[in-house]
């Protein structure tokens, strides 16, 4: 690497670190009503940290406290520029994290700034095996490689609500003929409810846990069902919850409708099956058509072109 190229790296690592100095030194730090508030309404000492869950600081708590105004303004900029609070808050909200919108803004912007290490890294590696830097070059992969870092975290939420969603609808056969049976031995809804989440594990189960509680913390059990439903997007936990919700206020049977829910989902699920292993049959033919095919064509001829070309000499 030329000293010139040392030079540029090393003058803007020394600006960028001046402007994060004078802009976030305490003069010129605005000063949040939370801090000015504080004093006067915390009266109470704070309570010993051995009464608290011992967790293993992650990286969003670790670059919060390193860099938490920066992170701040970082994630009201994101917020600002992307928009959709209402569609993150519902995908959050079905994915059962209990993580904020802000945190969810810190992390995308923790996701950039890695994606902007790797382009800057990537920069230094091609101008290090080129022996020069262009500029125009360096500056548009950094960009991409933040931009792909605040999208990729968007995407990666995405997925993993579809994968939980996925989770709930191969638990729900199981469950609801779970709930079918002890409803069929004589138990009330609510006590079925109770005994399935005990006995069982999973997404599904965890779910209906957490709605008994809110239920017994004081919630309607029917709200704090339809508050399940409402969070995901899986049609066959809606006609659940439907039936449960029925059956609780009306008092109709329940067991007949559990169980033929359980094989529409079974149903459904043969189906999905089915078209994927269509579509995995169409894509086994890329390699053989694109691969294999132009091998064995080639293999075909090869000998013919030879002789061609040995006569044509």
């Amino acid at each position: 690497m030329s000293p010139g190229v040392v030079g540029i790296l090393l003058g803007l690592a020394a600006s960028c670190g001046l402007v994060l100095v004078l802009r976030y030194a305490p003069p010129s730090r605005p000063v949040r009503l939370v801090d000015r508030l504080a004093p006067y309404v915390a009266d109470t000492p704070a309570p010993s940290r051995l009464l608290g869950t011992a967790t293993e600081p992650g990286l969003l708590s670790a670059a919060r406290r390193v860099l938490g105004p920066a992170l701040t303004d970082g994630a009201r900029f994101v917020d600002r520029l992307l928009g959709g609070r209402v569609a993150v808050r519902r995908r959050l909200d079905a994915l059962g994290a209990g993580t904020t919108v802000e945190d969810f803004r810190v992390e995308q912007v923790v996701w950039g700034g890695l994606g902007l290490l790797a382009g800057g890294l990537v920069t230094v590696v091609v101008a290090g095996l080129t022996g020069g830097l262009v500029l125009l070059s360096a500056v548009l992969v950094c960009l991409g490689g933040l931009l792909t870092g605040v999208l990729g975290r968007d995407w990666w939420l995405t997925r993993q609500v579809q994968r939980r969603e996925a989770l709930l609808l191969a638990e729900f056969p199981v469950v609801a003929e779970l709930l079918a049976l002890a409803v069929t031995a004589g138990e009330s809804p609510v006590a079925a409810l109770a005994r399935v989440t005990r006995l069982s594990g999973g997404e599904l189960a965890r779910e209906l846990g957490g709605a008994l509680g809110r239920a017994r913390a004081g919630v309607p059990l029917v709200t704090a069902l339809q508050e399940v439903a409402d969070r995901t997007s899986v049609d066959a936990l809606a006609r659940f919850v439907d039936g449960v919700v029925v059956a609780i206020e009306r008092g109709t049977p329940l067991a007949e409708v559990l169980r033929a829910q359980a094989a529409d989902v079974r149903e459904a699920g043969k189906r999905r099956l089915l078209e994927s292993g269509g579509a995995k049959e169409i894509q086994m033919m890329v390699p053989v058509v694109f691969l294999v095919l132009p091998v064995t064509v080639l293999f075909a001829l090869f000998p013919g072109l030879v002789s061609i070309v040995t006569l044509a000499q």
